[in-house]
């Protein structure tokens, strides 16, 4: 081995200090290994930036409860609504990226890009896309008495009232709020846009009249409208959902064009170890398999859909584009 000798003869403390440096940096390499190989090794937090009860928070318990099978980990959610998902969004950015803290949202990530001028996070470099949790379709509904029977019903309203006529949505900005637009621009129709808090609030003001319909998740009006608490004008999906196999596709209703859905995902802190973001990945894609989950999922009418990380990220790019492309046509004024 060759030892450089240092000026004035100390290549014995030289030594000692190269060794004492490297073993330093050998025991701190084997504890970050030892972090990512023993993750998770406390309780895992969830942050959804939506409501309880929202399609994301859905979606985002039911797998919660198979990673904690797994991981024999307590695995939480948080909800933290607020600024259109921003809030809750930016507690996970600037969490440590140790793979504890991660968020549960919504085609919503993908959305706000298009609706904001300037996001207090990059949306492609603050985040790592982990993992797609699943797909379901929206579903319009209005309420059990509304004078609307179809969707067709619906676009001559519109058509003979325009600027009068509203619909809901979770949110400016939020995927409901743009899926609805991307319906309005479809049909050649000018409607009044009513902004909430979340799916619940923007449910119970649909079912009792206030708005004339909502693009809800299927996940969160499902029970209301097997309870006959709702009308469902139409799903979004090019084909009938099996969850709800009595309700049209609005492709199916004349508008052959018309398909878009709604989707969730996981995302953690830039900086979390690549480790760590594959093994969430894998864990996710893995609790897919799960009867449990499965069976919650065929309920609620979500499909399981996984996704490596690089086909995910790739999804959601896409997405953001598709997004962008809907809010300028819509003419929506960035906030």
């Amino acid at each position: 081995m060759y030892i450089a000798q240092r000026p004035g003869g100390h290549t014995h403390t030289f030594l000692r200090l190269s060794i004492g440096l490297g073993l330093a940096i050998g025991i701190s390499l084997s504890y970050a290994q030892g972090k990512v190989q023993n993750y998770p090794d406390h309780t895992v937090r969830m942050v959804v930036p939506l409501t309880t009860g929202s399609g994301a928070d859905i979606a985002g318990r039911v797998v919660a409860k198979s990673l904690s099978e797994t991981w024999k980990q307590s695995v939480i959610i948080e909800n933290r609504p607020g600024a259109g998902g921003l809030i809750g969004t930016g507690v996970v950015v600037n969490a440590e990226p140790d793979g504890y803290t991660l968020l549960v949202q919504s085609a919503s990530y993908a959305a706000n890009p298009a609706i904001y001028k300037k996001l207090p996070y990059d949306p492609l470099k603050s985040l790592i896309n982990v993992a797609i949790l699943g797909q379901t379709p929206y579903v319009m509904i209005t309420a059990a008495d509304s004078p609307y029977q179809t969707i067709r019903d619906l676009v001559i309203a519109a058509k003979s009232k325009p600027g009068e006529i509203t619909f809901a949505s979770a949110g400016v900005g939020s995927s409901t709020h743009l899926a609805a637009e991307y319906f309005n621009q479809l049909m050649g129709v000018k409607l009044i846009h009513v902004p909430y808090k979340g799916s619940p609030e923007a449910i119970q003001d649909t079912m009792s009249g206030r708005t004339a319909f909502y693009m809800a998740p299927l996940d969160t009006a499902i029970g209301q409208l097997k309870g006959g608490k709702l009308r469902a004008l139409g799903v979004t999906s090019k084909t009938r959902n099996a969850a709800v196999p009595d309700i049209p596709s609005i492709a199916e209703q004349g508008y052959p064009n018309f398909e878009i859905g709604l989707w969730f995902g996981v995302w953690a802190p830039a900086g979390t170890p690549s480790a760590i973001v594959n093994k969430i990945n894998q864990s996710v894609n893995q609790s897919m398999q799960d009867p449990e989950v499965k069976a919650a999922y065929e309920t609620k009418g979500i499909k399981a859909t996984p996704m490596s990380t690089a086909e995910f990220s790739k999804f959601v790019r896409e997405e953001m584009a598709k997004y962008l492309k809907i809010a300028k046509e819509a003419a929506i004024e960035p906030q």
